[in-house]
């Protein structure tokens, strides 16, 4: 199948599975959205580093963490996988209901969502994922952003995010849905101990 337009909406996730491959796309509310190039190296070594910590906290734990690329299918109802229209590929993320796992994709929300933010997809990720996460339940979303060495936290209360917790990437930083997960920030560096200037 060709390539989707970007002006168009109405794609769903069988859409999505046969779009040719070489280059990813997210969904949202079923408007197609191309992902930024290969990512850089410095965001990748920061979106590993959160892996690791993360991976290495959660081992013999029910929750289970993700690296993108996953697809993460958030329905709005009972839809089958084929009808979901936003379809997504967070950077990191924790699912802690192993029956939302399929061997092909995520079906729902994660517990937990780590975006580490690129100039690319910055705003997306600030606004249509922000509420995409939020309206399907997600409980917790981080927002890193590398250049200002600042991190968002949104809060799942009553249905919505509201106001973000705002802190700097430094010491450590609980994570409110895992209670005994701490994320540890390199002192004195940028996160991940990298230079985080092209990012």
């Amino acid at each position: 199948m060709a390539q989707p337009n970007q002006q168009e909406t109405g794609y769903s996730y069988a859409d999505y599975l046969g779009w040719e491959s070489g280059e990813r796309y997210e969904l949202i509310d079923g408007y197609a959205y191309a992902m930024a190039p290969a990512p850089t190296i410095s965001h990748q070594k920061i979106v590993g580093e959160l892996f690791r910590q993360i991976s290495n906290a959660l081992i013999g734990k029910p929750c289970q963490p993700f690296i993108a690329p996953v697809d993460v299918l958030l329905p709005t109802k009972n839809e089958a996988d084929e009808a979901v229209r936003t379809v997504v590929q967070p950077d990191v993320f924790v699912v802690c209901d192993p029956k939302k796992i399929t061997e092909r994709a995520i079906r729902g929300a994660p517990d937990w969502v780590v975006e580490v933010l690129s100039p690319a997809t910055a705003s997306r990720d600030h606004l249509g994922k922000r509420l995409a996460y939020e309206q399907a339940g997600v409980l917790e979303y981080w927002l890193v952003h590398p250049v200002d060495k600042v991190l968002l936290i949104y809060t799942l209360e009553a249905g919505s995010y509201g106001k973000p917790k705002v802190q700097a990437l430094e010491g450590e930083t609980a994570v409110g849905v895992l209670p005994d997960l701490l994320i540890k920030w390199p002192e004195n560096e940028s996160p991940a101990g990298v230079d985080l200037s092209g990012v």
